[in-house]
């Protein structure tokens, strides 16, 4: 005889006999499909976020090379000295490309007579430049320079201030100017 308030699930023994509930919803399963989705959300934002950075780095780095090449080669093109023009020359050709240095350097010769006839030394000093433009791999840099120049018949540098837009091209990992203006 059973006794009151027992258990109906009891067997023969008196232990309970343990049902299991088959229906598979348990709430651990919906707690990590969310917490996956979390994941996943999470890791495609960070992925998307670092390569904003990424780019934002590579955009930075290509404006300071353009500007840093405009500024060495203003800095060449007004820094010629009798003693040595054919170095100086060859340094411009060097950082030049395109149509400015085929032009140069058809023009170099006498440019080089006329150096070291009067005996002139000029020396540049880049006051101020910043990127005017971007276009792929290409920018506009505007370049303000102090040229103080001198010859055989006037030892005392007067400066003189220029300023100067430079097309700067990258060429693998180089960047180069490709053009020259001077500016009012």
């Amino acid at each position: 005889m059973a006794e009151e308030g027992a258990d109906d699930s009891a067997d023969e023994t008196g232990v309970p006999e343990i049902v299991e509930d088959r229906s598979g919803a348990t709430p651990v399963r919906p707690a990590m499909a969310i917490g996956l989705v979390l994941v996943l959300v999470l890791a495609l934002l960070c992925a998307a976020l670092g390569f904003r950075a990424f780019q934002a780095h590579r955009d930075q780095q290509l404006r300071a090379q353009l500007v840093a090449a405009a500024r060495q080669e203003a800095v060449n093109l007004t820094t010629i000295s009798y003693e040595h023009p054919e170095v100086d020359v060859k340094r411009i050709l060097d950082a030049a490309t395109g149509e400015f240095h085929d032009d140069f350097k058809n023009r170099s010769g006498p440019l080089i007579d006329v150096v070291k006839k009067v005996q002139s030394a000029s020396a540049g000093t880049v006051t101020e430049a910043g990127l005017e433009s971007i276009d792929g791999g290409q920018g506009q840099v505007l370049v303000a320079v102090t040229v103080k120049s001198s010859n055989a018949g006037n030892a005392d540098p007067v400066p003189r201030f220029w300023r100067m837009r430079l097309t700067v091209t990258r060429q693998d990992s180089d960047a180069k100017v490709s053009k020259v203006e001077f500016v009012a």
